[in-house]
């Protein structure tokens, strides 16, 4: 099972585009063209998020909002040395490890201009035994565009605050199934919404549909608050890659590649409502698509929007991704299917009366 072209320039597009927090402008202006093919309403929040909006022609019908995040890991200029060198700030959780010697793109805020760049390494040879042997932290590190003086980093355009992301290519493994690149997390989930959006276009749904990505969430989830306060669902699905931990061989960790979406159940900011958990697991099953029980340290999405004004049903979706929040983070397009094929028979099969009896009764 591998994608079809149009799913592999879907993918390679929305994981080259650049958008850390509050920089998700590109991600945004692709998700806009793409939603506007098949809704005749957007929806905004304040911050950035964008829904496209498909309403039931029944009346009552329960508000199911979809969402993935636009923004992906990365940092900003937090200031420039008189050498040319640029020091920077992280935006989301970041791990020193896998920060040395990358190679970046820097883009300036007041032309658009990316410049390429690395994280600069001092070699073993010119560092003491003792020193070689200690990890460098984030803001002992530096990165280096090729400039010789502050002046020149000025002249190019490029100020404090401005976007860094890491340069990770798109690239299809072998066999074709996995893929390699940067921001799976989380374009996975703009491109399942983008997705689930064209193959329900032409239906009828029992649910009015409000459907997109958020912003900001790596730096605390801060679109999913606005955007559901905005859109006030009574259920949310969240599309979101979550950390794989299968390639040590052991089949019981959770987040194994390849045996189907992840349904989460319990992680930092939520705990899964049960009625909706139940539900969820109970369709799964019924239609036969590979599922896996899934928990995790961090968060999602979920964690706000569950406690959106007067409380939502919410439960994260998502693919096992390996290496997340890296330049080289890879996704099983199998696992993909699984959540597509999970997203769309969600959304066939939830009208009012199963919501407020198999869902909203486990809060009453």
């Amino acid at each position: 099972m591998t994608p079809s072209e149009k799913e592999i320039e879907r993918f390679r597009t929305l994981t080259q585009l650049p958008g850390i927090a509050a920089h998700e402008m590109r991600v945004r202006d692709y998700m806009k063209t793409q939603l506007s093919a098949y809704s005749d309403e957007l929806v905004f929040d304040g911050l950035g998020s964008v829904f496209a909006v498909k309403r039931s022609k029944k009346a009552g019908a329960p508000k199911v909002m979809m969402s993935g995040h636009m923004d992906e890991v990365g940092f900003v200029i937090k200031q420039i040395t008189p050498k040319g060198l640029l020091k920077f700030f992280p935006l989301g959780r970041t791990w020193e490890h896998v920060v040395m010697a990358q190679r970046v793109k820097v883009y300036s805020s007041l032309t658009g201009q990316a410049y390429p760049g690395a994280v600069a390494s001092i070699p073993p040879h010119l560092l003491p035994e003792d020193s070689a042997r200690r990890l460098l932290s984030l803001d002992q590190m530096l990165i280096d565009i090729g400039a010789e003086s502050k002046q020149e980093v000025l002249d190019a355009g490029l100020r404090p605050g401005d976007m860094i992301v890491v340069d990770g290519p798109f690239v299809p493994l072998l066999g074709g199934k996995k893929l390699l690149s940067k921001a799976w997390d989380n374009r996975f989930g703009c491109a399942l919404a983008l997705d689930v959006l064209e193959a329900v276009a032409g239906e009828e749904l029992d649910v009015d549909l409000y459907i997109g990505a958020t912003v900001q969430e790596e730096s605390g989830l801060r679109g999913a608050k606005t955007s559901g306060y905005m859109i006030e669902p009574e259920v949310s699905v969240v599309f979101e890659s979550s950390a794989a931990n299968d390639n040590m061989g052991d089949p019981e960790e959770l987040g194994q590649q390849g045996k189907g979406v992840l349904l989460r159940y319990l992680d930092r900011t939520s705990i899964t409502h049960r009625g909706l958990f139940m539900y969820a697991t109970g369709l799964a099953e019924r239609k036969k698509i590979p599922f896996q029980y899934f928990m995790a340290l961090g968060g999602t999405d979920s964690g706000e929007i569950h406690t959106a004004r007067s409380g939502c049903p919410s439960i994260t979706v998502g693919v096992p991704s390996r290496y997340i929040h890296t330049n080289s983070s890879i996704m099983d397009y199998r696992d993909y299917v699984a959540a597509r094929d999970f997203a769309l028979a969600f959304l066939r099969s939830l009208d009012r009366e199963r919501y407020e009896k198999e869902i909203l009764s486990y809060s009453r």
